[in-house]
Parts: structure tokens; C-alpha cells; sequence
């Protein structure tokens, strides 16, 4: 397995484990912690957005993963910032919650991997042949 499917792989894997978390959180508590399992909703649309535009072979779905994985990195530095200081202290952990701790921290470091591989594919030679380099490949 190259690098882009498994790079893919992960992405799917996220999407459906933080889908299933979040899905879950708001069926069965969302009284508990409204806003913690919304932002684990988000993570989800974000990883499954990504994981479908990382799949595809064509620019237009390169700039989607670009945002896709840019608002995961923002959204990851931000949400652990501020559980890491306690700026804001939730009821129950977010996907983001901590840097993704709870996750093994995968979450920090999947959308730096995700950049540099956006970045690895838009540089490769196939891109100028006609054909379009993808994150499938690798």
C-alpha cells in the first residue's frame, strides 16, 4: 500500500470513527455537552470531506483536501489549545480535545501529513503530463 492510500485510509478511518462517536454523543447526550459533540461533528464532516477529496484525481478535488485538511490543522491547534490551558473546559472530550489524545494524538499529526502529501503530489512530474497525480497513488 503507497503512501496516499494509506493516507487515505486513515482519513476514512477517522471519518467513520468520529461520524459513529459523534453520532452517538448527540442521540443519546447531547444534554451533557452540546457543544463538545457539535465540534465532533464538524471533525467528522471535515475527515470525511477529506478523505473523499484525498481519493480523487483531479485539481479542483486537491484545493478541496487542501481546506479540508488546513481547517482540520486549525481546528485541531485550536480546540487543544484551549482544552490544554482550560480556557474552555468541556463536559466530554471532542475528537480535537487535547491535541487528540484520546485518539493517540493521530489527529495532530494527520493533517501535517495530509499538507506535505497535497504539497508531495502538486510537485510531482505528472502533474504537467496530462495526467493528474493523485493521493490515491503511492
Amino acid at each position: 500500500m503507497g503512501a496516499g492510500r494509506l493516507l487515505v485510509a486513515v482519513y476514512a478511518l477517522f471519518g467513520v470513527a468520529a461520524t459513529s462517536r459523534a453520532v452517538y454523543q448527540i442521540v443519546t447526550r447531547f444534554d451533557v455537552a452540546p457543544v463538545a459533540y457539535v465540534l465532533s461533528a464538524c471533525a467528522a464532516v471535515v475527515y470525511v470531506v477529506a478523505t473523499v477529496a484525498l481519493a480523487k484525481r483531479s485539481r479542483a478535488a486537491r484545493w478541496v483536501a487542501s481546506a479540508a485538511v488546513t481547517i482540520e490543522l486549525v481546528g485541531v491547534l485550536v480546540i487543544g489549545t484551549i482544552t490544554a490551558t482550560g480556557a474552555v473546559n468541556f463536559p466530554d472530550d471532542t475528537v480535537w480535545s487535547m491535541y487528540g489524545r484520546g485518539y493517540l494524538f493521530i489527529p495532530l499529526v494527520l493533517p501535517i501529513a495530509g499538507l506535505l502529501w497535497l504539497r508531495h503530489i502538486s510537485a510531482s512530474p505528472a502533474r504537467g503530463s496530462g495526467r493528474d497525480s493523485s493521493a490515491g497513488r503511492g
